[in-house]
């Protein structure tokens, strides 16, 4: 049997020197419902919306497990502003598989994005980056995973250990179904250091800060032949304009 290590929980009162010292960081759900001033009961209402998700055609691996959406807003101080649907692009530097593509994923429901949950999680999240890095504003890409089984396999980073190219990444679970793996795995980018754990209570948080770590999590396999999945919510926070705008 596979060694499984539970997430190295940090307390909330230590999270901006965690952050600070290790350039990541894994809160509870608790803690994440505190640093978004809403009970944890609130985030519930967004999960029905991952049974509502459309295929990743941009798979280059052929695969069909993966589906997904897509949304992007503003955040300046406490205030958030949508902003129209657009692609989401990577450089190749950061993406050797799917870089370099204007990717068109289906938009995040509007029901999803009037949530409150929805909206508290990316300002709390956009606070505690800029305790980090004091910036004007933060460009914010949101993204719905669901990685099934339905090749036998999912692969959450079918790129492997990477780095996103953007400040700061936030990867949520929203929930585990009927699966095996799905390890997360953190590494230093310029070192040896690395820490490897496993995600497993709904709205855990790691948060990553891009430029000193490398993430990847590993291969899902279903329990039984009925099949499982597993649901993620990823953030990304970048100050200098989203990825794929005219100056970069």
């Amino acid at each position: 049997m596979v060694a499984s290590f539970p997430a190295p929980y940090t307390p909330l009162d230590r999270l901006d020197a965690t952050l600070r010292d290790r350039g990541f960081v894994v809160l509870a759900p608790e803690a994440v419902a505190t640093l978004t001033g809403l009970p944890r009961a609130a985030f519930e209402a967004l999960v029905p919306s991952w049974d509502d998700l459309r295929p990743d055609d941009y798979l280059k691996d052929g695969g069909r497990y993966r589906q997904r959406r897509h949304a992007c807003c503003v955040v300046e101080g406490d205030t958030l502003r949508p902003v129209p649907h657009r692609m989401h692009w990577q450089p190749v530097e950061y993406n050797a598989l799917h870089g370099g593509m204007e990717r068109w994923f289906a938009p995040v429901d509007a029901a999803t994005l009037a949530q409150s949950a929805w909206s508290a999680l990316i300002r709390g999240l956009a606070r505690v980056c800029s305790v980090q890095r004091a910036v004007p504003r933060w460009h914010v890409e949101a993204h719905q995973f669901r990685i099934d089984t339905s090749d036998g396999v999912g692969r959450p980073t079918p790129e492997g250990a990477h780095r996103d190219g953007v400040d700061f990444v936030a990867v949520l679970l929203v929930g585990r179904h009927a699966i095996k793996g799905g390890e997360t795995r953190v590494f230093e980018a310029q070192g040896p250091a690395g820490q490897r754990f496993t995600l497993t209570a709904p709205w855990s948080l790691l948060l990553l800060d891009d430029a000193r770590v490398i993430h990847e999590s590993t291969p899902i396999q279903p329990l039984d032949a009925a099949g499982g999945h597993r649901d993620t919510l990823v953030l990304t926070f970048r100050a200098d304009g989203f990825q794929g705008d005219a100056e970069d």
